[in-house]
Parts: structure tokens; sequence; C-alpha cells
């Protein structure tokens, strides 16, 4: 009986996902109690041929292709063609621990369980430069938290957890609460129409943590997590803050049902603002006033602003777009 749908979303990944077949090849679990199923969304690359010679090494295997862009779009087609109760979403670029599956498996048992993560470590394609170990640190906890890599180490011990500090890379969710979502939001667009981007699992999170619902941190349900030489770079950072702008306006839209009007701020406050926004993503205590800030901290701060400001201002100019964010099932 298929207990644990793996869902796998990719584009042009053909290469990292082949290392994450294999890894989920050599899982500990019984291939009878989970299946696979990847979302291509519709890739140039070789990706269909790699993803269909793993097709005899599962016992239950499906490939999908679609053609509407976006991330969340495999992911809820894959709720859709789902035959398990729990969904088991992870990113083309992981390598999962032998025991990670099993793990996952085990912890649904407790009915009260909603959604469980791990720790998700980075594999740095090359040495980082010292303002990307500085993100990696630990905190005065020991844990150690880089939203902006999606890598995260929470320790050794199983505990309950805010259902936010599971990243979308190893995401483990109990497929009614995606019923009750109505999906998951938008997420990972194309640069060119970022403005369709919206808040993706985080808003199945926040829903999770509204309605009280159990979030499990588990040390062995864990991946490592590609944090490739493209992103090491500020230019990265800055772009990913931006698309993180949009998500928060998005969300504020949505949830004030209006658009927010920007305005001109310094960057201390921006800083600030993204502080208090974001924080479950940064693992650095706040600025004081006149300590000197590592270079990471200002490309976050305005490449932030510019994407919430972007897309307050394509939503006000744009019905559409209005309408798009503000719809009720993404199913």
């Amino acid at each position: 009986m298929i207990n644990l749908s793996l869902i796998i979303p990719t584009r042009n990944r053909a290469e990292t996902l082949c290392i994450a077949l294999k890894s989920i090849e050599n899982q500990t679990l019984d291939q009878s109690i989970f299946e696979v199923i990847i979302c291509d969304n519709d890739s140039s690359d070789n990706t269909e041929e790699v993803a269909l010679s793993f097709a005899n090494k599962f016992k239950n295997f499906k490939y999908i292709k679609t053609l509407e862009p976006g991330l969340h779009v495999g992911r809820n087609k894959g709720f859709k063609e789902a035959k398990g109760d729990i969904l088991v979403y992870i990113d083309d670029d992981i390598e999962a621990f032998p025991e990670w599956l099993y793990t996952i498996n085990a912890v649904f048992k407790d009915k009260d369980v909603a959604l469980v993560g791990g720790k998700n470590f980075p594999k740095w394609e090359v040495d980082p430069p010292d303002w990307a170990l500085k993100m990696w640190e630990p905190n005065k906890n020991k844990e150690r938290i880089s939203g902006s890599f999606s890598i995260i180490d929470l320790g050794n011990q199983i505990k309950e957890i805010n259902p936010h500090y599971v990243y979308g890379c190893n995401f483990s969710v109990r497929k009614g609460i995606i019923t009750e979502t109505k999906g998951f939001h938008p997420d990972g667009m194309p640069q060119e129409i970022i403005e369709y981007r919206g808040d993706g699992e985080s808003a199945v999170c926040e829903f999770i943590k509204q309605k009280g619902y159990k979030a499990i941190y588990h040390p062995k349900a864990s991946v490592y997590h590609l944090v490739s030489k493209e992103r090491l770079t500020l230019n990265y950072l800055k772009k990913r803050s931006f698309n993180q702008g949009v998500s928060d306006s998005y969300t504020s839209i949505r949830k004030l049902k209006q658009v927010t009007p920007s305005k001109a701020v310094s960057v201390k406050s921006v800083f600030k603002k993204v502080l208090r926004r974001l924080r479950r993503f940064l693992i650095y205590k706040p600025i004081e006033t006149g300590t000197k800030r590592n270079p990471y901290h200002n490309a976050m701060a305005e490449g932030h602003q510019e994407g919430y400001n972007f897309h307050q201002q394509k939503v006000k100019t744009n019905l559409d777009l209005k309408l798009w964010v503000m719809k009720d099932n993404y199913l």
C-alpha cells in the first residue's frame, strides 16, 4: 500500500535531478510504501530522458509534463496525482540521507502531525565567500538557519517547531492540509513574469501555524541541498531578496485586500523591516547603530524593498494580476 507520494517539480536540472533520484533509489524504506512523481515543468534539456531512465528502478513511478510556468504547477499537479496520504515534496537539487523516507513515514504515524522537516545541509558547489559562511554561523541556541539558501540545522533532538522552519526543498505534509489550503500558492515563476509569484509553501506553513497543527523536526529526515556557485554572489542574494519582496507584497495584499502605498525610506529602516519580515530566514542579531554591516545586509534590504514596491505597483496598474493575487483556489 502506498503511504508516501514523493513529488519532485523540476525544470532544466537534469544533472542534479539524477543525483536526487539516485539518493531516493538508495532509501532504506520499502519501495512498495512510496511512489515517485516527477513533474517536469517544460524542460528544454534532457530532463525527460534522465527521469525516464529511473522508471524501472522504482516500484511506483510516474513522469508528468506540465507546460504552464511556475513551481506551484508541479506541486499542485503532484497533489492531484498522488496516491499516498503523505506528500513528500523536494527540490530537484537535493541529496537525501538513506533513512530519510523511513523516518518521515515513522513520524507521520502520529496522527496529530501535519508537517515534517529535518536538516538541510549545504552542499557548497565551490568554496563559499566569508559573508555566506557568516550566514551559516550558529545562533545563541546553536542552531544554524539560512533561508536565503534554504539550509537549516536545528540540532540533533526531535522536537515540535514553528512550521516556517520546514523549507520547500524538504517538505512533507499530509495531503488533507493541501486540500484545506486549496493548493500551493504561486512560486518559482520565471523572472520575466516574476510579478505572478506568490508566497508558495509559506502560505501552507502559516495555515498550519494558525490552525495549531503540529510540525515536527527530525534530524534523520534530512537532506543535502546544493548551493550552486551562481547563488554565492551578492547579485544573487539581492535578486533572491527582490523575489521575497514580491512574495511579501503578495501576502500583504491578500491579507489587507488592498495595495499598501510604498514609501521612500532609508536603507537602515528597510533593513529593520527585512529583519521583521524574514526573521525566520536570518541567523544574525539586529544591527546596532554604528555597527558595521556585512555586505549581504544592504543587498538583502535593498532587494527586498525594490521587489515589494515593484509588485505593489504592478498590482495597482494590472487588474488581471490583482485577480490572480486574490485567487481563492490555485488547484
